[in-house]
């Protein structure tokens, strides 16, 4: 479904144009909200108008509430059924309940999409996997993915980090979201290893880090990162040794062996671990594109871009949340 087909689908459900671009809006892209966010979406003051469309939610069973930490404000859960089954959506992770953690995280990717509402955003699997594929003409192996395997069945998540991605009306600029919440930038080196192949075929494309003021500090780490995993393409000669080692450690020596011990050393860094990672989930092909200058040139061309962006609001009035939304 498009946007304006979930739109339109929740308007028939009784909201204004108005309400139910909000409402498609948040249930893509987080599930929870604050009153502050409605406000935004509609350009409105904060007061009735707000407080009467969050009291509608609530009284046909559409949302719940918690309280925050100042006396009126409210973090609120959209979860009903009816909604999701609307926008095509009936089973979608954002109707469960979730940690305080994990909410406040949704809560600042919401902040993000609203603030760039000049992009449209790819949300969920199946629409991104169908604007990249179909659209665009990526093939679907080159496409971030991870394998779960069950007792008798393996099953292949695209997209598997579930963060939104911003399309120009132009369809040739994408603005993909990363939200910092560790120091170290581990689980962004194997985002960007994930995503490589993809933005190898894309003619332009940003990586947005979303920033909490108090990770500021952490951006350099992250921004050398960036540029060890994408911009830094390997030697032949180094990649050879690589590619042996990665081999022997998968069955490595019961004794000594100096030539193991020396490659251990040797690649050692985290940006080798993130290789070997994605080397486990994919294999060769990703060895191989680590020769590759494409993506170094297209950051040299400033057509690959690195943001930082430190979000504007500040969430430590939510600690005071016993539950979840």
């Amino acid at each position: 479904m498009t946007f304006d087909e979930r739109l339109r689908a929740i308007c028939r459900l009784g909201f204004t144009e108005r309400q139910g671009g909000f409402l498609v809006t948040v249930m893509l892209n987080a599930g929870v909200c604050l009153g502050r966010h409605y406000c935004t979406f509609a350009r409105i003051a904060y007061g009735q108008k707000m407080h009467d469309f969050f009291q509608s939610l609530l009284a046909r069973g559409y949302a719940t509430a918690r309280a925050c930490g100042h006396a009126k404000a409210r973090l609120y859960h959209i979860h009903n059924k009816e909604l999701y089954r609307a926008i095509g959506e009936p089973n979608n992770r954002y109707r469960r309940p979730t940690t305080l953690a994990r909410a406040i995280e949704r809560l600042m990717m919401l902040d993000a999409v609203l603030a760039d509402r000049d992009r449209s955003w790819l949300a969920t699997e199946r629409d991104k996997v169908a604007h990249f594929t179909l659209r665009l003409g990526i093939r679907q192996a080159d496409l971030p993915a991870r394998r779960y395997e069950g007792e008798d069945s393996e099953t292949i998540r695209y997209f598997p980090d579930k963060l939104p991605i911003g399309v120009d009306a132009d369809s040739r600029t994408h603005v993909f979201l990363f939200l910092v919440t560790q120091q170290r930038p581990t689980d962004f080196r194997a985002f960007l290893e994930r995503h490589a192949e993809l933005w190898r075929g894309l003619p332009a494309w940003t990586i947005r880090l979303l920033v909490p003021q108090k990770k500021t500090d952490d951006v350099p780490l992250y921004q050398e990162a960036f540029h060890q995993q994408l911009a830094s393409p390997l030697r032949p000669s180094v990649l050879e040794d690589l590619r042996w080692y990665f081999r022997a450690r998968s069955s490595p020596p019961r004794g000594p062996d100096e030539r193991f011990d020396e490659a251990a050393y040797a690649f050692g860094a985290p940006r080798f671990r993130a290789l070997y990672q994605a080397f486990l989930e994919r294999g060769e092909p990703v060895l191989d594109a680590t020769l590759s200058p494409t993506l170094a040139d297209a950051v040299a061309r400033k057509t690959g871009l690195l943001e930082c962006h430190v979000l504007p609001h500040r969430y430590l009035h939510l600690s005071s949340l016993v539950g979840t939304a």
